[in-house]
């Protein structure tokens, strides 16, 4: 994998620069830290200052002082020097020219003004959902306003929906280096802006909740990072000047400001933490503004927990390690709320599958943002590192980092409003409803069948087993969330009679005689057995008006389970087999909880239906009904497949109401299908 990916141009460019800027030497050598235990490199690339952290290498590779070595040595690693290694590496490809808007060799990485224009392009498109606005300066603007740039929040939420909200709070790029943060940030913003009208869990999120992003906490300081410069602090030429200047912002927050250990003095230290407790605008700026989001809800001492039901929080995204990081940094006790953060921390973790760990190293971090938020207002606070090193190549990003970290975004947006309870209970994945109840729609009056996944074992548990339970209860409201006043809560039900273990399916026959024509929201949300509820879920469920024009006779729309014959109708989620008596229907799931319903392909015949999930020049999954009369007086169900996505695939004979399933978990490959008593009543006249 590349190292730090830059230009021959921005290489030029670097040449000119004093040598400091990358590296003092004689002060610190670059070196590949050898280890035994993986914990032990986290910690490493918490404390010191890591250029690589892929594990999966057997080592992580440091530019370290004296102090650090002997700190890593200490900890049980091994030190071999690594005099072959260049901190910037010219590209295996020549060099093409950089894409408008992009920094040099990364075309995945927007600048500081394209970041701003897309974020303002966001507010100008979706002026009911997004707004644009200035919380505070850079260090360069407050020295000449013709200068450097204002600091800006984006703020997401349906301005319609009245009252309070539960509020996420993200910082991106407060270390200038870090690329990939302040991308994830920004395509998280599109994601829930682009998916508002087509993606429940978006919609109600938007409705009854806000997210504020401030994309770039440090723009002076990544204006030189976008150079190819591995700059970290923000640009106060006033500490440094001729060798590594400014303030690491991340040592400059007034919680612990000071406390021993952790941040240095020194003007020049990657770690210099000012002259004094939020001594820089940056710093300030997102301090006030954390200010104006969140009451203080945690006591003067550090002894001092916050409430239970405490609603916010607080996310700051840095680079790199594969971490999700939780207070206190600036000392080696647990914090108050500990066992939830870490709760937290697990459950986000597992989308992303970092390593979750309180947010302490070899030494303490004073300063910080998430100490500090917590510390002083209660909220919970976490921080990510994202990949494997500063300047990640767009491969990397794309490929690994982002779907699985807009995934742990979303999750943390989903439990905002109890963050300290929620993250306790179990989550609702793989929810469907029948037939086209969530697609074109049903008429009124139908019965529509809700299925689901209650999941209690959905946590990161590299660094500690969480504590799981059975699955106790299921419910599903229409319109209105659990939590609001109004809402009628229905029952969902264990598809096998009874909950008895930690992860079941469950079903439910929605009632839509009561509803009006048009969208709806479904929510839908489980307990355990220990009384904690979890993560809501929604669906879309469409009602048709009922005059008579639309025949649903066809469809699962009928009672499920009612055995009446309803023959089958092709749409683009559904194969009819046999003169349309077998209904073949196929839905994907990913790792991350991430579900849809597959796609039929045009190639489909009596006996066989084709479906894709993403692409339709790309067919996953195969499955044929063949007629087994002669041999064993059944119809026989086979199946091939090319994925490792979870899938479930309903065969039913619509003649008798019998239908069958089959299942493919994420992350395995799929086996065939191969069931030669699929239908017994097949062989029969309907």
């Amino acid at each position: 994998m590349t190292r730090i990916l830059a230009l021959s141009a921005l290489l030029a460019a670097a040449a000119a620069l004093p040598a400091q800027e990358f590296e003092r030497p004689g002060d610190t050598r670059v070196v590949r830290a050898y280890f035994d235990d993986p914990l032990v490199a986290a910690k490493a690339v918490m404390s010191l200052d890591a250029l690589e952290s892929e594990y999966e290498k057997g080592y992580i590779v440091l530019r370290a002082t004296e102090e650090d070595i002997e700190a890593a040595r200490r900890a049980g690693m091994r030190i071999v020097e690594a005099d072959d290694y260049d901190s910037v590496v010219l590209p295996s490809e020549p060099p093409t020219e950089a894409v408008p808007g992009t920094i040099a060799g990364f075309p995945c990485y927007r600048t500081v003004e394209k970041t701003y224009a897309s974020a303002r392009a966001i507010a100008d498109r979706h002026p009911t959902l997004a707004k644009w606005s200035p919380v505070g300066r850079s260090w360069k603007m407050v020295q000449n306003a013709a200068e450097g740039y204002d600091l800006m929040v984006l703020r997401l939420t349906n301005e319609a929906t009245t009252g309070p909200k539960p509020i996420l709070l993200i910082t991106t790029a407060i270390h200038a280096r870090e690329y990939t943060t302040a991308e994830l940030g920004l395509r998280f913003a599109e994601y829930l802006v682009d998916s508002y009208e087509t993606d429940a869990d978006a919609r109600w999120l938007l409705d009854h909740q806000e997210v504020h992003l401030v994309l770039q906490a440090n723009p002076d300081g990544r204006k030189r990072a976008e150079e190819g410069v591995l700059w970290r602090k923000n640009h106060n030429t006033n500490y440094c000047p001729a060798g590594l200047p400014g303030v690491d912002l991340n040592r400059n927050f007034a919680f612990g400001w000071h406390d021993p250990g952790g941040s240095s003095d020194d003007h020049c230290s990657q770690i210099f933490r000012g002259p004094g407790p939020a001594s820089e605008p940056e710093t300030r700026a997102v301090a006030n503004y954390m200010w104006r989001l969140f009451p203080d809800v945690r006591g003067p001492a550090d002894t001092n927990a916050a409430p239970s039901g405490t609603s916010g929080v607080y996310l700051d995204i840095h680079s790199h390690g594969r971490l999700v990081l939780w207070p206190w940094g600036h000392k080696y006790k647990a914090a108050p709320n500990a066992t939830a953060l870490q709760t937290f921390g697990r459950k986000l973790a597992f989308f992303n599958d970092y390593l979750p760990i309180q947010g302490i190293g070899f030494y303490p971090a004073t300063g910080t943002t998430i100490d500090h938020a917590y510390g002083e207002l209660g909220v919970a606070s976490l921080l990510y590192e994202l990949g494997t090193t500063f300047f990640q190549d767009c491969d990397d990003f794309e490929r690994s980092i982002l779907d699985p970290n807009l995934e742990s975004l979303l999750y943390a947006f989903k439990v905002a409003r109890t963050p300290y309870l929620t993250p306790a209970g179990p989550d609702v994945r793989d929810l469907s409803l029948s037939g086209r109840a969530s697609t074109a729609g049903v008429a009124a009056g139908s019965p529509v069948r809700l299925s689901a996944i209650l999941d209690d074992t959905r946590y990161q548990d590299g660094n500690g087993a969480e504590p799981t339970q059975t699955i106790a209860a299921g419910e599903y409201t229409i319109d209105v969330p659990p939590w609001n006043a109004g809402a009628l809560a229905h029952r969902v039900s264990a598809a096998d009679g009874s909950f008895d273990s930690g992860a079941e399916q469950a079903t439910a026959v929605i009632d839509t005689s009561g509803l009006e024509t048009g969208r709806h929201s479904v929510f839908v949300r489980t307990r355990d057995a220990d009384g904690n509820w979890g993560a809501v879920s929604a669906i879309f469920l469409f009602v048709q008006a009922d005059d008579g024009s639309t025949d649903d006779t066809d469809d699962d729309d009928d009672d499920p389970g009612s055995g009446e014959s309803g023959g089958c109708v092709v749409d683009e989620n559904t194969a009819c087999l046999h003169d349309a008596r077998y209904r073949v229907r196929v839905t994907w799931l990913s790792g991350n909880g991430r579900t849809g319903a597959a796609t039929t392909a045009s190639s489909a015949t009596d006996d066989s239906g084709l479906f894709w999930f993403f692409d339709p020049d790309n067919w996953e999954v195969l499955i044929k009904v063949l007629d087994g009369c002669a041999l064993n007086n059944h119809i026989w169900v086979y199946g091939a497949s090319t994925t490792d996505l979870g899938y479930t695939v309903r065969v039913t004979d619509t003649a008798t109401g019998l239908e069958r399933e089959y299942r493919n978990e994420p992350g395995v490959p799929a086996s065939a299908i191969t069931d030669a008593t699929a239908f017994p009543d097949g062989c029969r006249p309907p």
